[in-house]
């Protein structure tokens, strides 16, 4: 059994060092920290969770609430990568994580958490008004959201800023008849409506009702369905904006279906930045979203809260930077 002491002899530090640099304390230089982790992996070095549950009074497990409509589960490209870069950091950090699972409906989500002794929890997809969330959110767990602020730390990807940015491209590629067929309501719709209204009026734009659509997040029916009624409008949209790439992808079927050419006859855009949009042909002009950086803060974020209770108080939104990422599916027109 290799013990502290073993890898502090073999290092040539003490074994207070050797203790901070495994539990990633700051006051020890990261060239430290490495060498020293670098060693106790090559010695096999095992840490005891008991003891150290007793000597922290925390048992360094993670609960993750994920239940997404789509039915993606982990395959859904943009949670996926949520959780993956989530996952990653709370390892680094010598947590685990646990999916709650509340599907028998024996517990709640917070029963669930004090069952399984969870140190925090982070909600990153979820129905934020359901009844089981808002106890959640009430209680005294360390909780942190991503993309929902319900009075709890939470991360937050730049939704308005992105959708301002992408309509303000398209506006100034000529286009007048923009239509937009959003999600369903939620903090991150009303972010993406709100850019979208702020530019379009910016650019001295008015547009029909009919040219702003309610579908659903993730789904390729419902976005072709959608595309094929404004396609049908007397004076159709020469540009449609989609709530998801995905989405975008039934928008495009549709448009091809009824023998039409993007960007030549109509324009298409979407969100998130999925390699999706990088596959397609003409590639999709999209938004990207830091997935990497949102599930690494939303990690640090929760631990933080976990390691230093008193922090939350002083924990404003993290909000991450979107990219427009252009492709060639918005094509230019002469200004009307």
């Amino acid at each position: 059994m290799v013990l502290l002491k073993d890898i502090a002899k073999a290092c040539g530090v003490s074994t207070a060092a050797v203790s901070k640099a495994l539990h990633h304390a700051p006051d020890i230089s990261e060239e430290t920290r490495k060498r020293i982790c670098e060693t106790a992996s090559v010695m096999g070095y095992l840490p005891n969770a008991s003891a150290r549950a007793l000597k922290t009074k925390r048992t360094y497990n993670l609960g993750v609430v994920f239940k997404e409509k789509a039915g993606r589960g982990l395959t859904h490209e943009y949670f996926g990568a949520v959780l993956d870069s989530f996952k990653k950091e709370a390892e680094r950090a010598g947590y685990d994580i646990t999916f709650i699972n509340n599907e028998r409906k024996e517990r709640t989500y917070l029963k669930h958490c004090i069952y399984r002794s969870f140190d925090g929890a982070a909600v990153v997809c979820a129905d934020f008004g359901s009844g089981e969330i808002k106890e959640l959110l009430q209680s005294e767990l360390p909780v942190v959201t991503v993309d929902d602020c319900c009075g709890r730390p939470a991360v937050i990807s730049d939704n308005e800023g992105g959708m301002r940015r992408l309509t303000d491209y398209i506006c100034a590629r000529g286009h007048r008849r923009i239509a937009y067929i959003h999600g369903e309501d939620s903090e991150v719709t009303q972010a993406r409506l709100r850019g979208f209204a702020i530019a379009v009026r910016e650019h001295g734009i008015r547009l029909p009702q009919e040219y702003i659509c309610g579908g659903v997040y993730h789904d390729s029916e419902s976005g072709g369905r959608l595309t094929a009624k404004l396609l049908a409008q007397r004076e159709r949209p020469t540009c449609i904006l989609y709530p998801d790439d995905f989405s975008a992808l039934g928008g495009i079927l549709e448009i091809r279906r009824q023998g039409l050419r993007i960007p030549e006859d109509i324009s298409v855009a979407g969100f998130d930045g999925t390699s999706l949009a990088e596959a397609l042909s003409p590639k999709l002009t999209t938004v990207v979203q830091d997935t990497g950086r949102i599930g690494r803060e939303t990690a640090r974020a929760l631990i933080r809260l976990v390691e230093e209770p008193e922090a939350e108080n002083g924990l404003a939104p993290t909000v991450v930077e979107t990219v427009l990422r252009e492709g060639a599916s918005v094509g230019a027109i002469s200004k009307e």
